[in-house]
């Protein structure tokens, strides 16, 4: 039997690098699959016993003598140097391993429990940052329920060499300051930067923040109006190469998973024309959770390459975001917005024509409206859909789809509102597949249906419809 050569096997298992199962079979298969397969299993911590038995001696030694583990020999040596692989490292990973190797040490005293898990994040700091050769992705997340001490890992021999050429970096801007500090004297390039802040600000972030030359991909989620007023300065300072900016911030006054918004309120801490330095930005996510008045700022901004424009949350003033459109929207791809204006609706149709996604809400009134859109934007492929209550009924916008949407539309999302009872009937949704497949050209569909809180269900008839007309085809892709 002819073998495929390790880089075509290699390019094959990158596939499975999130199922870890299948991955994980790759390796019995024969010596060339466990070599190739390994090296992937192995981006991300795979198995703390296994990291402990490739420590070092001297390691070993240390942990046997802090009545750690039992015994400093293994029965078997390791089958691969694992550390090596390591290209992805999570600290909240590395300390809820730490957890489990201390577990049955809960009846000790807190001091006692604190000093051991020191001691084996100490050792296995050292460890890796003397064996990972190029780690690109590092994420520094720690919970309180674990609560390892703090380990200075950065200041280990052989971190500069491992941290030198990191490119992805998602942490909390309360870790201490040595951190940031020992970070931003080796690493210059970061090209993705997540923070989540926290009421604490280490002042190190700035450093690290000010040092970056390459930085393309920037999220800042900020949970409870924290003064960010010294980050969003280092910002402006930074060499205009962000492509991609995702910025949440609430005020603490809502629930933003559940919606719950009350009236605008303003929050001295923020200002939003550091934006507008990013002229190079293809991506742009906003998340707030008023009305805010902040977009003026925006307003007139030029983003010449910009292609994404997303408010998962509130929408700005229609005004403010119609004149927006009005200088950026030629060139937008996708725009998600969460409204239930016509006038922007209209305003997206107009300066918005070659949209391949869109979300906006409709109202039921909105038919012609949606049509308008549809005849604008005729290189729209993907649409999702309000209905229920006062927004647009699912009949009326299946016959809507069928007969005006653009040639290359193939995706629609339907969101039943909370406590929506659904219309469509099974002989009108079958009516629906067969239209869509008599169009020209024919496009397989793919077909959401997306339920909110106490929504009535979706009838089991017209789930076989579905169902029938996927085997058939018609139907790339279902998800309920």
């Amino acid at each position: 039997m002819t073998q495929l050569p390790a880089d075509c096997l290699n390019e094959i298992f990158d596939y499975f690098e999130e199922d870890k199962f299948t991955l994980h079979s790759c390796l019995l298969v024969n010596r060339l699959w466990c070599e190739v397969s390994v090296r992937i299993l192995w981006k991300n911590v795979w198995n703390y016993k296994t990291l402990i038995t490739c420590l070092p001696k001297e390691s070993k030694e240390i942990l046997y003598e802090n009545k750690i583990i039992t015994s400093t020999s293994n029965t078997k040596s390791p089958i691969f140097d694992y550390a090596t692989f390591i290209k992805n490292l999570s600290i909240y990973n590395v300390h809820d391993m730490i957890k489990n190797i201390l577990q049955n040490y809960q009846t000790i005293t807190p001091q006692n429990l604190n000093h051991k898990k020191y001691i084996v994040a100490r050792e296995i700091y050292k460890f890796l940052m003397n064996k990972i050769s190029s780690l690109k992705e590092l994420y520094f997340y720690s919970y309180p329920i674990i609560n390892v001490p703090n380990v200075t890992f950065t200041s280990y021999p052989g971190a500069k060499e491992c941290l030198k050429y990191l490119t992805k970096l998602s942490c909390r801007s309360d870790i201490y300051p040595e951190f940031f500090y020992q970070l931003s004297k080796i690493c210059e390039n970061l090209q993705t930067l997540s923070i989540t802040f926290e009421n604490v600000i280490s002042n190190g972030l700035i450093d690290l923040i000010s040092v970056q030359k390459n930085l393309k991909h920037l999220i800042m989620s900020c949970y409870n109006g924290e003064d960010i007023t010294n980050i969003i300065s280092s910002l402006s300072k930074l060499p205009n190469t962000i492509i991609k900016f995702d910025f949440l911030y609430n005020n603490g006054f809502c629930n933003v998973s559940n919606f719950i918004f009350l009236p605008t309120i303003t929050d001295k801490h923020l200002e939003l024309s550091f934006i507008t330095k990013f002229t190079n930005l293809q991506e742009l996510i906003l998340s707030f959770d008023y009305n805010f008045e902040y977009f003026k700022e925006l307003q007139f901004a030029i983003f010449p390459q910009l292609q994404v424009l997303k408010f998962n949350y509130s929408c700005p003033k229609y005004e403010l975001l119609i004149k927006f459109l009005e200088n950026n929207g030629k060139n937008l791809k996708e725009f998600y917005v969460k409204n239930n204006g016509y006038l922007l609706n209209l305003a997206i149709a107009k300066f918005c024509p070659n949209l391949r996604k869109l979300f906006t809400i409709f109202r039921n009134d909105e038919l012609e409206t949606v049509k308008v859109i549809f005849k604008n934007c005729q290189y729209l492929e993907s649409f999702q859909a309000w209905c229920g209550g006062r927004y647009l009924i699912d009949k009326e916008i299946l016959d809507l789809i069928v007969k005006y949407s653009p040639r290359n539309f193939y995706e629609l999302n339907i969101y039943y509102i909370w406590s929506a009872q659904p219309k469509i009937l099974p002989n009108e949704l079958e009516e629906f597949f067969i239209n869509w497949n008599n169009r020209i050209p024919q496009k397989s569909l793919s077909f959401t249906i997306t339920k909110g809180s106490k929504c009535l269900k979706f009838t089991k008839e017209n789930i076989e419809v579905i169902e029938k007309y996927k085997k058939l085809g018609i139907i790339k892709k279902f998800k309920l």
